[in-house]
């Protein structure tokens, strides 16, 4: 079975940085393009920044310069490093892991940037 284990996630002012986790078990990981979403209030999900299996990283435009991503298949984990965090990244951010018609998703963790 595969779990997804976010963290990381948490209370933020506009301006500073925080990085989430999400620790992948019951796949090969390796295989598997892995990334972000989120989810505002009311909003449509929305990707954050995916990475394929061969290591090609792309990102929202919303967060190109802020954001990068970076996966490790040693410990099939995959990570979001956070910068220069804005109120409108303020989201549930979820971890996914797919290949071909195979999509897994982590439960979310809450990203709030408020002062």
């Amino acid at each position: 079975q595969v779990q997804l284990v976010e963290s990381g996630g948490g209370l933020v002012q506009p301006g500073g940085s925080l990085r989430l986790s999400c620790a992948v078990s019951g796949t090969i990981f390796r295989l598997f393009t892995v990334g972000w979403y989120r989810q505002a209030p009311g909003k449509q999900r929305e990707l954050v920044a995916i990475i394929t299996s061969g290591g090609n990283t792309n990102y929202a435009d919303s967060v190109k310069g802020r954001f990068a991503s970076s996966r490790d298949n040693a410990k099939t984990t995959v990570y979001l490093q956070m910068n220069s965090l804005k109120p409108e990244d303020t989201a549930v951010y979820y971890c996914y892991v797919g290949r071909d018609s195979y999509n897994y998703w982590g439960q979310g963790t809450q990203v709030t940037v408020s002062s």
